[in-house]
């Protein structure tokens, strides 16, 4: 995300570190600073960048990992606090600050899509198998759940999105509104509103995170001739 949306115990940190490590697209974000080292990465090295700004910290170096989004939300925290939990790391403080989630500023930019319950899931199947996220999938589908759905594809993963977008129509309608947020904040931003059965995979990739409306999720033209997507705080009775 821009600038505009880090907290400012966040751009403190980012201002007092020593040291910044992170996945190089989000590094690039963080603006340039005098005497300060900057570690980037590719993305999928989650455990080895975490155990790289540990060991800076041993040597007495103030160290930020720059993650994108919110830290706890599938991403860099976990990684963290993971390789943090071994003996030899005993002694080094971590601070986990959050930030603005991915699902929440795509919701925003949309309007309030998740002003009821909501389930996050990602789709990614590295790190765990595709029967778990199936699984999860038809539980929070069939529970009425708002859906946002990170990591839902990639360069090598292109079929998730297609096998997701069938499970969810044997418990939503076609019309269920998707929102299809790609880049938000960043210069790409592209924000997207489809029917569930209009869903492209094509169109989707890791840059993008969707949120599948509830059968009360609506969807509003206003005057401007633009369309919002909102969900009630109230529910009907059953």
């Amino acid at each position: 995300a821009g600038p505009s949306w880090l907290t400012p115990e966040t751009r403190g940190a980012l201002a007092a570190a020593d040291d910044l490590v992170g996945y190089t697209t989000y590094l690039d974000r963080v603006p340039v600073r005098p005497g300060q080292r900057r570690h980037g990465s590719d993305n999928r090295v989650e455990a080895e960048r975490a155990e790289f700004a540990l060991r800076l910290a041993q040597r007495g170096r103030r160290v930020a990992v720059v993650s994108g989004g919110d830290p706890g939300v599938f991403a860099m925290a976990t990684a963290v606090l993971e390789a943090a939990s071994a003996p030899e790391y005993a002694e080094v403080p971590v601070r986990v600050l959050p930030g603005v989630t991915a699902a929440n500023a795509a919701a925003a930019r949309a309007g309030a899509p998740l002003g009821h319950d909501y389930a996050a899931i990602s789709l990614s199947d590295r790190l765990k198998p595709w029967e778990v996220i199936e699984a999860r999938l038809g539980a929070a589908a069939s529970a009425d759940l708002v859906l946002a759905l990170y990591n839902p594809g990639s360069r090598s993963r292109t079929w998730q999105v297609g096998k997701a977008r069938e499970l969810l129509l044997e418990h939503r309608a076609p019309d269920t509104p998707v929102v299809v947020a790609r880049d938000v904040g960043g210069p790409g931003e592209r924000v997207r509103i489809v029917r569930l059965a209009d869903l492209d995979p094509a169109t989707v990739d890791m840059r993008t995170i969707l949120l599948v409306g509830s059968s009360q999720t609506r969807v509003v033209r206003r005057g401007d001739g633009e369309d919002v997507v909102w969900t009630p705080r109230s529910y009907p009775e059953a």
